[in-house]
């Protein structure tokens, strides 16, 4: 029965009336068509942003830049709060580059990766400065906290000149397209070169953003929607069968685990917090004091002042190189330990903490 079904099967398919589920891979040069295809699915199914203005309008450089920098290694429904309120806040890069950096890096608290704040603000005087906004890629990667990809994005969008923006997105949409199999670092320039190669000079600012939109609503990492996607035409690895296996990257080295104590220190309803350094990891915060952060065994170091301390739980958190777990110490103390540097905030006003803290205060404050 089964092998009379595959001959009548068969003899569909030579005729034409089903046809096999195979399907060409396409070549090279098939991706010339790309930018066309991509614009128009843009043009009608693009995302509303607040940093975006209607299609053809000019985009301010200000708002291009700062969501750029705000949305590195942070979700769009995060960083958009944020964007709104120093949008409202600093209207202008000249009011960002007036503003004091403490106000500044309490605004930011909750964004992460604060090294990015401290060169915000550089930028932004380096920008007031010299009264204009440099236009070209080459010319961006020379400011403080512009990468190659930031540079590109604000170049395209901003100023509509014909460079490649290329983010984690791209990266995975072009190593689908392409089906790139070899040495990632290496596969990642020759993706580099294609992008570049196909940014339309009408309208770069459109096709940069229009890639970003593809990976992040269409082409995502582990469930790409092939159905609708309008350049599926052009993938080798939908034409293999297995989009999702793209990119193959090394795997990554597993983190390290640093151990250190959180001390909440709480006099009368005040809660000590200390300044960081402006260098180092989360440089210029306002945060908790801490013991040092150590990688191996915890250790058990004597608290910064004395205290009946309690130990209330504990917090984890994951920084970019490394993991950490805190123990939160808590001592209510009958007056201010002289030797206690920092400012002491009411408990009910404390906010804007970078969020490790954040966990810790709360733990400590239940």
């Amino acid at each position: 029965m089964g092998s009379m079904l595959d001959l009548v099967t068969m003899h569909l398919r030579l005729h034409g009336i089903v046809k096999t589920e195979r399907q060409t891979v396409p070549k090279h040069a098939d991706l010339n068509g790309l930018a066309p295809a991509l614009l128009d699915w843009f043009d009608r199914h693009g995302r509303d942003l607040p940093w975006r203005l209607a299609l053809g309008e000019r985009r301010d450089p200000y708002r291009v830049w700062l969501a750029e920098i705000m949305l590195q290694q942070t979700t769009i429904p995060h960083g958009t709060p944020y964007f709104l309120t120093f949008t409202k806040r600093w209207p202008t890069v000249d009011a960002l580059a007036a503003a004091k950096d403490e106000d500044v890096m309490t605004a930011w608290a909750g964004l992460g990766y604060y090294a990015r704040a401290r060169n915000l603000l550089k930028c932004a005087r380096e920008i007031a400065a010299r009264g204009s906004w440099p236009e070209t890629a080459a010319e961006l990667k020379k400011l403080p906290g512009i990468g190659p990809y930031t540079a590109g994005a604000i170049a395209a969008i901003a100023f509509n000149q014909p460079a490649a923006a290329v983010d984690g997105n791209v990266d995975r949409v072009f190593a689908r397209l392409l089906a790139l199999k070899g040495v990632w670092a290496v596969e990642k320039k020759r993706l580099h070169a294609e992008v570049e190669r196909l940014v339309p000079q009408d309208r770069p600012g459109d096709f940069a953003e229009a890639l970003m939109d593809l990976g992040a609503t269409v082409c995502t990492p582990t469930r790409p929607n092939c159905l609708i996607c309008p350049i599926s035409g052009f993938c080798r690895a939908k034409a293999e069968g297995s989009p999702e296996r793209y990119p193959i990257k090394p795997a990554k080295k597993a983190k390290p685990i640093r151990h250190g104590i959180a001390y909440v220190a709480v006099h009368e309803g005040e809660v000590l917090l200390q300044r960081r350094p402006d260098k180092g990891l989360l440089g210029g915060m306002l945060g908790l004091p801490t013991s040092d952060w150590v990688e191996g065994e915890p250790n058990h170091p004597p608290p910064p002042f004395k205290g009946n301390w309690d130990e209330i739980g504990d917090v984890r958190h994951v920084f970019t190189h490394f993991d950490l777990r805190l123990r939160v110490l808590r001592a209510d103390l009958p007056r201010r330990p002289a030797k206690a540097e920092g400012q002491w905030v009411p408990a009910k006003d404390v906010e804007g903490l970078p969020s490790v803290f954040a966990k810790a205060f709360r733990v400590a404050m239940k």
